[in-house]
């Protein structure tokens, strides 16, 4: 568990009782502010909270979106236990719902954005260098609104009361994004601490640049349609190289962290491979609780009242039901990758409390060992996605484990996590800078696509590779390297696989293997509401 520093505030009764005792209150005003201070303190206290619309969103429901629509893991449940209306099962099938709770995350993050443009408005607007991480996060927000849904509103001003509010084509909001970020980016904080940690900083401006520019095919183009190719030109590559080396070259960021440990509840501000990460603390920075759908089903407990999983009786139960799919769990396959140690897999041990590590001693349930199987065999083939409510069925798929719990923090903080969740990682933009040469940038700083493979290979103890990369071997590393890390949607997406046959995608749902349309969610039925003007996604 991270070490937290706990502010004392005086109370509100205190407060109360020391002005009952004043009874002059006609009292001459000295002094007023005809503007928001400008100190690093004012600003500190205006800006901390728009920096943060994500972070509730980011802890369960649009991590539940990415995860399960992507191949890396299916929604099972258990006899109708965490179907939860279709929740896990719609994304998981690509039947994506317009009322399902985990794309329903459009209301926050514009919420977000509008926190923003108030702070704008607030801090004058015109000191480049104050409002300029407000932007930022402001353009951010719409990245992820824009990814999600595809044409969204450009929401770059404090609305009137009765301003009907229009969306923008997705190719113009791509545009808006990068201009925003190119206006902003030289008056970005620059230090890499723990002042600047989870906060946008130049880094970060460059990292949702380099997203964006390869991107661009995906973005500017209709991805919805047959004809949009995956190998259509990117006038956008060699940008994207440009603001990858201003990363690499800066000497900031690099991967000397140990590739679990950087995922530990204890991560923080330490981790050099984190660009830009959304902080966690379980007792008051809370939301965060991927673990919670990844532990075995009934880990908390021996089912003897004694030691679970994770060497300890935890007090508050687990789902269990995000179960990595057989051909995800099948790319973890690299002798000496330490990858493979962030999955539940085969027969499962315990797990140190203290030090998260793996122990030698059997995690047994009812005095049987707990063994995952790699397959997953449902009761009936249907969109229940059911394995039945017995251990046979919880042990179907293999588990993410990269995320692992304080279980002593997920007992006394209603199964929230520590764990702080990366966004951008100094990895991520080594194997970007890979793919856009392989796509067809120009070589820079004698990089190659198989040099900058090869370092991701090397600090995970996996074999290196003799000659560059394709674009498949790199979409393969991207899933180990990046796996529930909220990225492998996009990654599907844009090399052209998101209709591929994983898990009963295509099985149940046969029409998902030539829909294109599902590679945008359906707006939220409350947003529609909302903006009657509006219509629904094609294909919804």
């Amino acid at each position: 568990m991270k070490n937290i520093n706990f502010k004392f505030f005086i109370s509100a009764a205190f407060i109360a009782m020391a002005a009952s005792s004043c009874t002059d209150l006609d009292v001459d005003i000295k002094s007023q502010y005809t503007s928001y201070p400008n100190s690093e303190i004012a600003v500190e206290a205006k800006t901390s909270d728009v920096y943060y619309a994500f972070r509730g969103m980011l802890g369960r429901r649009y991590n539940e979106a990415m995860t399960l629509s992507s191949d890396e893991c299916t929604g099972v449940s258990f006899d109708g236990d965490y179907y939860d209306s279709g929740n896990y099962a719609h994304p998981s099938l690509h039947n994506f719902k317009a009322d399902d709770a985990c794309i329903g995350y459009w209301p926050d993050l514009s919420s977000g954005i509008t926190k923003c443009n108030q702070v704008i408005v607030d801090l004058g607007g015109d000191d480049a260098e104050v409002v300029a991480p407000v932007r930022a996060i402001r353009a951010f927000y719409h990245f992820i609104l824009m990814d999600s849904y595809g044409d969204v509103p450009i929401l770059d001003h404090v609305l009137d009361a009765d301003e009907v509010l229009d969306r923008s084509a997705r190719a113009d909001v791509a545009e808006w994004i990068e201009s925003e970020l190119l206006a902003i980016r030289d008056n970005m904080p620059t230090a890499v601490d723990a002042s600047t940690y989870g906060k946008p900083t130049y880094w970060m401006v460059n990292a949702l640049l380099a997203k964006l520019y390869i991107n661009w095919n995906v973005y500017t183009k209709d991805v919805t349609s047959s004809s949009w190719s995956a190998t259509s030109s990117n006038e956008k590559l060699d940008d994207c190289v440009a603001v990858c080396d201003e990363i690499i070259q800066s000497g900031l960021f690099d991967l000397s962290d140990d590739y679990l440990e950087k995922f530990y509840p204890t991560n923080g501000p330490g981790i050099k491979d984190f660009i830009y990460a959304m902080p966690y603390t379980a007792v008051n920075q809370d939301g965060m609780t991927y673990a919670r759908f990844r532990t075995w089903r009934k880990g908390d407990t021996d089912g003897n009242n004694g030691p679970g999983l994770y060497g300890m009786v935890v007090t508050k139960s687990v789902g269990g039901n995000l179960a990595v799919n057989p051909e995800f769990a099948a790319l973890f396959n690299l002798e000496g990758d330490r990858r493979k140690d962030a999955l539940f897999k085969d027969a499962l041990y315990q797990y140190d409390p203290s030090s998260y590590m793996k122990t030698n001693t059997p995690f047994l349930y009812k005095d049987e060992q707990v063994v995952l199987t790699q397959e997953i065999t449902l009761k009936v083939e249907d969109e229940n996605l059911n394995v039945g409510n017995a251990v046979s069925g919880w042990s179907q798929g293999y588990r993410f484990n990269k995320f692992i719990m304080d279980p002593n923090a997920f007992g006394l903080y209603n199964r929230s996590q520590d764990n702080d969740v990366p966004i951008f990682r100094y990895a991520d933009i080594l194997l970007i800078k890979c793919e856009a040469i392989l796509r067809g940038a120009a070589t820079t700083h004698g990089d190659t696509p198989m040099g900058l493979f090869n370092q991701i290979r090397s600090y995970v103890n996996a074999p290196a590779i003799t000659s560059n990369p394709t674009l498949d071997e790199l979409l393969d590393e991207r899933g180990r390297e990046f796996f529930d890390e909220n990225w492998r949607r996009n990654d599907l997406i844009r090399f052209g696989r998101f209709e591929d046959d994983w898990g009963f995608k295509n099985t149940i749902n046969p029409s998902a293997k030539t829909d294109y349309t599902k590679r945008i969610f359906p707006v939220p039925t409350g947003v529609l509401n909302e903006n009657t003007n509006w219509t629904q996604n094609a294909g919804y």
